[in-house]
C-alpha cells in the first residue's frame, strides 16, 4: 500500500447537499447516475463503520430534503446531518466546521451538489487548513458541464485529487479477498 493512501481507518465520508430540489437543478451529468453514486458513497462509508458527515442547505426551501436513501444507509448520520441555513461553504458553518475537526481525521473523501458552489468552497477551505481531499467527480454535479469542468479544474490546481466512486472503492479494499473488499465488491458491483 502506498504511503498516502486513503483508508477506513484515516479518512471519512463528507455528502454535501444531496437534496432532491437542488439534484434538479444540474445538468452537467446524467442525475440518475450521480445519485446512484451518492448512495454507493454511503453505503461504502456503512459498509466499512467510516465516519460519514451529511449537510443540507435550506431543506424547508426549494432544495428540500436529503434524498431518502441516505437515511436508509445512514440513520445516525441522517438524524445528526448538518442543517445549514443557507450558508454556501459549509466549512463557514460553526456546525460543519467543527463536526470536521471532531472526526479527527486529515483525509476526505468529499462529493455533493452542486460541484462548482456547494463543493468547491469548503475543499479549498479544507486544502488551506491542511486536508488532503479526494472529490468524487461522478457523485457530484452542476448546472452545466462548463462550470462543473472549471470547478473540478480550481480544485485539482489547489491540491484537491479527482477520482469516482469505482477509484475510491477500489483504494478502500486494497485486496477482493479481504473482509473489507468482499463487502465493497458488492457496492461496485451494484
Amino acid at each position: 500500500m502506498h504511503n498516502d493512501a486513503f483508508t477506513p481507518e484515516n479518512s471519512a465520508m463528507l455528502l454535501i447537499d444531496h437534496q432532491i430540489g437542488t439534484m434538479a437543478w444540474t445538468h452537467s451529468h446524467d442525475i440518475n447516475l450521480v445519485k446512484e453514486n451518492a448512495i454507493k458513497l454511503a453505503k461504502i462509508a456503512a459498509a466499512l463503520n467510516m465516519p460519514v458527515i451529511l449537510t443540507s442547505s435550506m431543506e424547508d426551501h426549494v432544495q428540500g430534503p436529503l434524498i431518502p436513501e441516505l437515511k436508509d444507509i445512514l440513520p445516525e448520520a441522517f438524524e445528526a446531518r448538518i442543517k445549514r441555513p443557507g450558508i454556501v461553504n459549509a466549512m463557514h458553518h460553526e456546525g460543519f466546521n467543527k463536526a470536521v475537526k471532531a472526526l479527527g481525521r486529515k483525509k476526505l473523501f468529499v462529493a455533493g451538489i452542486t460541484t462548482e458552489i456547494c463543493v468547491t468552497f469548503p475543499v479549498l477551505q479544507m486544502l488551506d487548513e491542511g486536508y488532503q481531499v479526494q472529490v468524487s467527480a461522478d457523485a457530484s454535479a452542476s448546472h452545466t458541464k462548463y462550470g462543473d469542468d472549471i470547478a473540478l479544474q480550481r480544485m485539482q490546481q489547489k491540491g484537491a485529487v479527482i477520482t469516482t466512486v469505482d477509484q475510491i472503492i477500489s483504494e478502500l479494499a486494497i485486496d477482493w479477498t479481504s473482509p473489507n473488499g468482499q463487502k465493497l465488491v458488492t457496492i461496485l458491483n451494484y
